[in-house]
């Protein structure tokens, strides 16, 4: 569904941000793209989305290259959410059908307003749908951002962080209703991530990124403690408990933490 292709991109002057970056994702799974703060996360998924273009390498989908799509045909196979969006005085309803604008003809139909009416109740959100958007809360606003995405029915759903501005509860809806989507419609979903414990409970892959490249990807029970450690600088235990991978900041994980930030 999705192939990332030896992908390399930089700044005029500031050197490279990603280089020789490499993955494939099929349908129905959902990558966690994780690392530290300006490793190149955010730049790799605008670089999915054709919104900035690489120095080498490829987007496929469906082994058509995004590069050579126009805006249209991009919005059609690839949903994507930032992490931060702006609020314009329209209602939820109004926002979310804006996702159908690719599918639209003459007019919205009424097959249109039902996608927008099942994606607002999937998410929770129908007693939001007459709510103007400039008047909800960071993380409302973000489940309608969400619900846009979902709307427009795309082969590939890309999203930054996702659940950066939700509490625990919502973050639990938003990822498993992220990854029942991608289940049951054969959508391939990549997400950036801080959190790692919510990250390895809902995606089926993870790609740590280091220094602009892949340092490792597998499945969330391949990681390990070293990956951890190699990544973010922090000593951390990678636990099992009932199925799941947690992992846990050492009892010195601070003192080291503080080692690191001392170097020159």
């Amino acid at each position: 569904m999705l192939a990332v292709k030896d992908i390399r991109i930089g700044y005029k002057g500031g050197g490279l941000v990603l280089d020789d970056l490499e993955f494939n994702l099929g349908r129905g799974q959902l990558l966690a793209v994780l690392g530290p703060n300006g490793v190149g996360k955010t730049t790799l998924l605008r670089c999915i989305n054709a919104m900035i273009k690489p120095w080498a390498g490829s987007v496929l989908v469906e082994d058509a290259s995004v590069f050579h799509m126009t805006a249209a045909e991009i919005a059609k196979y690839l949903g994507y959410v930032a992490q931060r969006n702006e609020a314009g005085r329209m209602t939820a309803f109004d926002a979310v059908l804006l996702g159908r604008k690719p599918h639209l003809r003459w007019r919205v139909s009424r097959e249109d307003l039902t996608k927008v009416s099942a994606v607002l109740h999937h998410l929770g959100l129908e007693h939001l749908a007459l709510r103007h958007i400039d008047e909800m809360s960071g993380g409302e606003l973000q489940k309608v951002c969400i619900a846009r995405a979902l709307v427009q029915e795309p082969q590939v759903l890309l999203l930054d962080e996702p659940t950066s501005s939700l509490d625990l509860k919502n973050q639990l809806d938003i990822l498993g209703t992220i990854r029942r989507v991608a289940k049951q419609h054969g959508i391939a979903a990549v997400m950036t991530m801080h959190d790692l414990n919510l990250a390895l409970r809902f995606a089926d892959r993870f790609l740590f990124l280091k220094h602009g490249r892949v340092f490792a990807c597998g499945r969330p029970d391949q990681v390990t403690a070293e990956m951890v450690q190699a990544v973010y600088d922090v000593q951390v235990d990678v636990l099992h408990h009932d199925g799941q991978v947690v992992v846990v900041p050492a009892a010195n994980a601070s003192t080291s933490a503080k080692r690191y930030s001392d170097r020159p």
